[in-house]
């Protein structure tokens, strides 16, 4: 091992020993304390990056089993995770997406239609994504099948090696940014909102699809407006404009003729998940499911090959990183973590002013995603007692439904495991994992400045408060 990566690596465990070693808090159970202990650790190993992150999320599982912190059944169950294979088929389909060439031909349509700057393509695939949110409530599945091979087709044409490996990482963050705002935007357009609306119903509250759309419009299309400029003057891509690329974009589909068999099989099974997405619980199948589905279509038509699938080593290096992540913040909720967190929070804000309390719980709500890999399982565990005592203290409880369960969605876009589609992106390549924290701390707090100002007074005209 290099000297630099042994000093990472004692580093990562120095944190990890430092909570160990900590008396365990009043309150909370021993299991939960450690198995916190251990998560600090590994998101420590996965920021510093001693090893590979698929090398640390196997030593945090060989800990915890070691330790007994967690059985051999616990620590591998995230494997058995319905959203961890959902991750998994989207990079498969992804691949036949591409290597039928119906990628590049929808690429280089919207480059025809749209590129006259990498800026416009940013923009082109965050509209993209917006029109089609509010039909599929999948949001991994999306970002997934639909976003993600897109992304990849556009960023293959100018990340060659005679051209600018920035743009790939433009591309993806704000393609991934976009989709934690679309997703805030409807309450068909991410998994975790009809939930919400089902958390609240015993506490008096309706939240309707208009409803919900109505109060998030407004700041919606201000953050899809100003986030991707914002990546774009981050991130700096050398390509800026791209005056021939409708040229060039035509002359692509000229060469590449009419659409061929391959081509014409993954349009017809890219249809055919849209619809299983959108209509999923009118059939009773769910997103995995449907992608199960999809995937044995390509396979069985020869639009991918067995041999495409092992070779998809990005899929496996997720597959097994992402479960190990969506496991530990699983367990520490079921061991009580979350909960001990969220009374320790009430302590402190109770007497607080409903408007200071609000937005402090809100801040709180917010950056605690960063001990979460999935935005459903912390809804699960957080909202209802955050809404709780944001109406205790006498906000409005229809304004704070609808904030924290906009926050729900926003939050998504922090870290490359805060949700579904984190994973599948990042697997791109294009981003670091140092540049992918930096744009989402940014993003994410840019953000919440814009839902919270613009989206409070557009909410005092609706009467919300």
């Amino acid at each position: 091992m290099e000297r630099k990566n042994a000093l990472l690596f004692a580093l990562s465990i120095s944190i990890g020993l430092f909570f160990w070693a900590l008396p365990t808090p009043e309150g909370l159970d021993v299991k939960a304390w450690h198995l916190f202990a251990l998560f600090a650790a590994t998101i420590a190993g996965v920021i510093l990056k001693p090893f590979p992150m698929g090398t640390v999320a196997l030593l945090s599982l060989t800990v915890s089993v070691a330790t007994h912190t967690l059985t051999f059944t616990e620590a591998f169950s995230g494997f058995s995770n319905e959203i961890v294979w959902l991750v998994l088929f989207a990079f498969f389909i992804a691949r036949g997406f591409i290597s039928s060439g119906l990628g590049n031909r929808i690429a280089y349509w919207i480059m025809g239609l749209i590129g006259k700057s990498s800026l416009g393509l940013g923009y082109g695939l965050v509209a993209s994504d917006l029109l089609i949110a509010p039909l599929i409530p999948s949001l991994t599945a999306r970002a997934g099948g639909i976003i993600f091979p897109l992304l990849k087709s556009l960023a293959e044409v100018f990340t060659g090696s005679s051209h600018d490996p920035k743009m790939g990482a433009f591309l993806t963050l704000a393609a991934f940014q976009g989709t934690a705002i679309t997703s805030a935007m409807f309450l068909t357009s991410m998994a975790g909102n009809p939930l919400i609306a089902e958390f609240v119903r015993p506490h008096g509250i309706e939240i309707s699809w208009l409803g919900w759309a109505s109060a998030a419009i407004v700041p919606g299309l201000i953050s899809l407006a100003i986030v991707p400029y914002v990546i774009f003057r981050l991130v700096s891509p050398a390509i800026r404009k791209t005056p021939h690329a409708r040229q060039m974009a035509q002359e692509r589909l000229e060469r590449m003729g009419s659409m061929k068999k391959e081509e014409w099989i993954t349009f017809f099974t890219l249809i055919f998940l849209i619809t299983l997405w959108i209509g999923g619980s009118f059939f009773g199948i769910k997103a995995t499911v449907a992608a199960m589905m999809g995937l044995a279509i390509l396979l069985i038509t020869g639009v991918l090959r067995w041999k495409d699938i092992l070779e998809e080593h990005s899929a496996w290096d997720t597959f097994i990183w992402f479960a190990v992540l969506i496991t530990l913040p699983a367990f520490l909720n079921q061991f009580g973590f979350m909960s001990w967190l969220s009374e320790s929070i009430i302590g402190y804000v109770s007497g607080f002013n409903w408007g200071i309390g609000l937005i402090f719980l809100s801040i709180l709500y917010f950056y605690s995603h960063y001990l979460f890999a999935s935005n459903v399982g912390h809804i699960t565990a957080m909202y209802v007692p955050f809404l709780i005592l944001a109406k205790a203290l006498g906000a409005p409880p229809q304004l704070a439904a609808l904030l924290f369960g906009f926050l729900s969605s926003l939050f998504g876009g922090l870290t490359h495991y805060a949700s579904g589609p984190a994973p599948i992106l990042f697997g791109t390549g294009f981003v670091s994992i140092g540049q992918w924290w930096k744009v989402g701390a940014i993003v994410g707090s840019l953000n919440l400045c814009i839902w919270m100002i613009f989206g409070g007074l557009w909410w005092k005209i609706l009467g919300l408060w």
